[in-house]
């Protein structure tokens, strides 16, 4: 049976060679619609691109493709930088790229990274229809990181967002507090939705409530924050604690409590953060460990290949949900006792 070729592609998307040479190489410079036309005649023909040459070129040769947020956020960066030496350890390589926590963006990247022949994909996924993976299922295994997605059948690493918060908010009130702010909310985010579950939960249970007005939404990274920090503080000073969602938003947090000279307040971060330590006081952080995930997802991407410790996992067995656990690092911020 004969090869389907570039040609062929192009006949059947009805678009010429250059077009489907750019689409197959990762090019940016193709519209929405016409990639997708492109993918969909690559998939009816069979087409596989002959990447050797390219892959010589660039210095691939058996890659796995790593999808995060931005790898400029710490705690991607420390998650992707666990992926890359867990992979280079077993022999492969790593290509990167970024969502801007765009699902369109995603997407044209997991079918960059796909035509670019990656053997597996660690993804952290944004909100919205992944039916377009299940085309890869077969030949591209994938890990979910730090969120997961709608469809079953996906290997998932995460943290418990809802648990941890509790304990955080939890650590507040067993040292006097009842006046605790919630800042760093974003409505996209499902995992900062869990700790937004999880703070509103644990000061119901404690039979504090929920003040409204403590409650900032839309301000999960760091100018926003601070922004909302600095506001909260003005209209209601009685505030005693601040439960920060984010390592984002916690930068931001830190920076506004020091610009009102509110060190006082106590604070709680979800996220450690590099510094967090030298401060004072020291921010105490809910470490939800990158490295950690980073190496158990890339562990399990491994395993679907084949180059774990034990046979290759077919894609029909793969949906493990694995949850990471989280630790309460105590610095001083959120340890400050209520003024009595």
């Amino acid at each position: 049976m004969r090869r389907p070729t570039l040609h062929d592609v192009a006949a059947e998307a009805k678009v010429s060679i250059k077009t489907v040479s750019r689409v197959v190489n990762g090019e940016d410079n193709v519209s929405a619609g016409v990639r997708e036309r492109v993918q969909v005649a690559v998939d009816k023909l069979h087409y596989v691109p002959n990447t050797l040459a390219r892959s010589l070129k660039v210095g691939l040769g058996d890659t796995i493709g790593v999808v995060m947020d931005s790898i400029a956020d710490p705690f991607f960066a420390s998650l992707t930088s666990a992926v890359e030496a867990t992979a280079l350890e077993a022999g492969l390589n790593v290509v990167f790229g970024s969502t801007g926590f765009d699902h369109g963006r995603e997407r044209e990247q997991v079918d960059r990274m796909v035509m670019q022949q990656v053997r597996g994909l660690v993804l952290a996924p944004v909100r919205g229809d992944h039916g377009y993976l299940t085309r890869y299922r077969e030949r591209v295994p994938t890990v979910c990181v730090d969120r997961s997605i709608e469809i079953e059948g996906y290997d998932t690493v995460v943290v418990d967002d809802y648990g941890a918060t509790r304990h955080g908010v939890e650590h507040l009130i067993a040292h006097g507090h009842r006046r605790i702010a919630f800042v760093g909310g974003n409505d996209r985010y499902d995992t900062i939705n869990q700790r937004m579950v999880g703070y509103r939960d644990c000061l119901e249970d404690a039979g504090i409530g929920v003040e409204e007005r403590l409650v900032s939404h839309d301000d999960a990274e760091t100018a926003q924050a601070e922004d909302a920090v600095l506001r909260m503080l003005e209209d209601n000073p009685d505030v005693t604690a601040v439960f920060s969602a984010n390592t984002r938003a916690s930068l931001g947090v830190v920076h506004g409590l020091h610009r009102a000279r509110r060190t006082d307040v106590a604070m709680v971060s979800f996220g450690d953060f590099l510094l967090a330590e030298t401060l004072e006081p020291g921010v105490t952080a809910i470490d939800h460990d990158p490295v950690a995930i980073g190496e158990v997802a890339t562990a399990h991407l491994l395993a679907r290949l084949g180059l774990g410790d034990g046979p290759p996992v077919p894609p029909s067995q793969a949906g493990e949900r694995v949850v990471v656990p989280t630790r309460l690092i105590e610095r001083g911020s959120g340890e400050i006792e209520v003024a009595r």
